[in-house]
């Protein structure tokens, strides 16, 4: 397993919404999405998936489908050791 982390910007905050934050849930039902993590300002999401079952781009897929309001293509990755 290969752990890596990619941080994608938002393109609202996400403060007191709960619909939003039960979007967040839906995507780390996911096999492979490991942990789904906002940022404490709330305006970016950080993903830690397995990159053996997922790609960056299925990530920002998985956040799209799970009504998750990424900015599209601001999906910045490293790898988790």
């Amino acid at each position: 397993m290969t752990k890596v982390l990619a941080s994608f910007a938002l393109q609202k905050n996400l403060d007191g919404d709960e619909k939003l934050l039960e979007s967040i849930s839906r995507a780390h039902r996911v096999y492979g999405i490991l942990r789904v993590q906002l940022s404490p300002t709330l305006d970016r999401v950080t993903v830690e998936y397995d990159a053996s079952r997922l790609k960056l781009p299925e990530v920002e897929n998985v956040l799209h489908q799970a009504g998750v309001p990424i900015v599209p293509n601001t999906g910045t990755h490293g790898v988790r050791a």
